[in-house]
């Protein structure tokens, strides 16, 4: 429901964006970011909060696109090997090709968008599932990676590329300042534009939206082209932030972005969800990762519990759609 009244401005921006659940969310992770502070001071040091700025930049991007994904009824487990990819290429541009910085982030970046174009062809033309024809990228963008040096990481890396991810404007790391960048741009698409609306719908019912006139192929495909895109911005700013071009980076990534649009209350059903409970979806994931480090808990166990609370969100996602359905059937 639209507010009465004539508003506009940032207010109306974080009204539309934010949500009960949202809301419900932050307190969530307000909680946990007492309780790490509460076991160990050290949290919320400057230097910590750096290290969890510069992690939730990039799980935030990678579940960015996911949610646009996600909203379209689809899925995108390709991130994680096409981090790799992207990361890899760049430095192998560089360091073996003698490409400058500029052109060879330009290249990656087209080529990221290429591989999203084809997800969306893949899908939207030849009905593949997207489970399939992103598992099928995930395989092979990880594989492609480690082709031209047999696996071995890409070193040698200009400072200009390393001070991307390790450069501050203030106290803020660059990798955040990209990350507000294209938050605001997906934010700003996904409630105030005729596309984002057109999302929505899609996720909700796919041959309603078609009915009702929207090109919903061209939007789906939008959607797999901003995600590797975005999965591609990821993956240079993890090459800069280690100053390597390692094909093994981004295990996992996949499922930490899916993780942070399910924790943030995006529906894996398609059709709802926002940007801003993706975002905070992904400072949970950040700052678990943090939390288990400094708080020593045992690497075997942290995927255990990062599961466990993905499952639980699924399940609290599930039961809250049956109750709103039978409502709607009482109702009706």
């Amino acid at each position: 429901m639209k507010p009465k009244g004539k508003q506009s401005g940032p207010g109306l921006l974080v009204r539309k964006a934010i949500t009960i659940r949202e809301i419900n969310i932050l307190l969530v992770l307000v909680a946990l970011v007492a309780f790490i502070h509460w076991q160990k001071a050290e949290f919320l040091d400057s230097y910590n909060i750096r290290t969890v700025l510069k992690d939730f930049s990039i799980y935030a991007l990678l579940a960015i696109g996911e949610t646009l994904v996600i909203l379209v009824g689809g899925i995108d487990l390709s991130p994680g090997a096409m981090v790799a990819l992207t990361g890899f290429l760049t430095a192998h541009a560089m360091a073996n090709k003698g490409l400058p910085m500029e052109a060879s982030i330009g290249l990656v970046l087209l080529l990221a968008l290429a591989i999203g174009y084809i997800h969306g062809l893949f899908v939207t033309k030849l009905g593949v599932a997207p489970f399939i024809i992103t598992l099928g990228t995930f395989i092979i963008a990880r594989a492609a990676a480690s082709i031209p040096t047999h696996g071995t990481p890409v070193s040698n890396l200009p400072d200009s590329f390393s001070n991307i991810a390790g450069a501050y404007i203030g106290p803020i790391p660059v990798p955040a300042i990209i990350l507000l960048f294209f938050a605001i741009i997906a934010v700003l698409i996904t409630q105030y534009t005729a596309l984002g609306r057109d999302l929505y719908a899609i996720g909700g019912n796919i041959e309603a939206s078609r009915l009702a006139g929207i090109n919903v192929d061209r939007r789906r495909i939008f959607c797999y082209m901003a995600s590797t895109f975005l999965a591609g911005v990821a993956g240079i700013i993890v090459a800069s932030r280690i100053s390597l071009g390692d094909p093994g980076v981004g295990s996992n990534y996949e499922l930490t972005a899916i993780s942070a649009v399910v924790i943030g209350g995006t529906s894996l059903m398609g059709g709802e969800g926002t940007i801003f409970g993706t975002l905070l979806g992904g400072a949970i994931m950040s700052v678990l990762a943090n939390g288990f480090v400094l708080l020593e808990v045992d690497p075997y166990w942290q995927p255990i519990c990062i599961g466990a609370v993905v499952v639980i969100a699924v399940t609290l996602d599930s039961v809250r759609r049956r109750r709103k359905a039978a409502s709607r059937r009482i109702v009706s």
